[in-house]
């Protein structure tokens, strides 16, 4: 793990675990969104730099980043680590979501995710770059989001 993060500047260029993405622009929003789709079928959507949300093939939640902090699938719930950092060292400090910090998490995934979604079905989001570039991955993203607004969670990530 890295002592310092910094802000990505070229996520197209930074995401090549993403073997398909897109670079959308949206209406009245000033950060770009990039989202793409690894060979496995998982699908990650960057709303800029932060929030990040990493989905399974299936659309079920597996991990975010969001504030600084990563979220990990409990299968139930989620766990926020937080890091904390020494002088030499980096620890993850976990905390698992209760009822209200879950839905308070979701009810914000929910809206990003239906903001683009709806960006997406009425042609408003302008396509700024995407890789391959003879692709359009817009219908397959429409097809991703419709199923990620279930706003289910994957199975547990890490057991305990």
């Amino acid at each position: 793990m890295a002592r310092h993060e910094t802000d990505r500047e070229d996520l197209m260029a930074e995401a090549t675990a993403l073997r398909q993405r897109v670079e959308l622009e949206l209406p009245g929003v000033a950060d770009h969104v990039v989202a793409g789709f690894r060979d496995n079928g998982g699908c990650s959507i960057y709303f800029g730099a932060d929030p990040v949300f990493h989905f399974e093939a299936d659309g079920a939640l597996r991990r975010a980043f969001v504030a600084g902090d990563l979220y990990r699938s409990q299968g139930k719930t989620l766990a926020r680590l937080t890091r904390t950092r020494a002088d030499r060292e980096v620890h993850l400090v976990r905390h698992d979501l209760d009822p209200a910090e879950l839905a308070g998490f979701l009810a914000a995934l929910r809206a990003r995710v239906e903001r683009l979604y709806g960006a997406l079905a009425d042609e408003s989001a302008r396509v700024v770059q995407q890789v391959p570039a003879q692709t359009d991955f817009r219908p397959r993203l429409v097809e991703v989001l419709s199923v990620a607004r279930l706003l289910r969670l994957s199975e547990a990530i890490w057991k305990r």
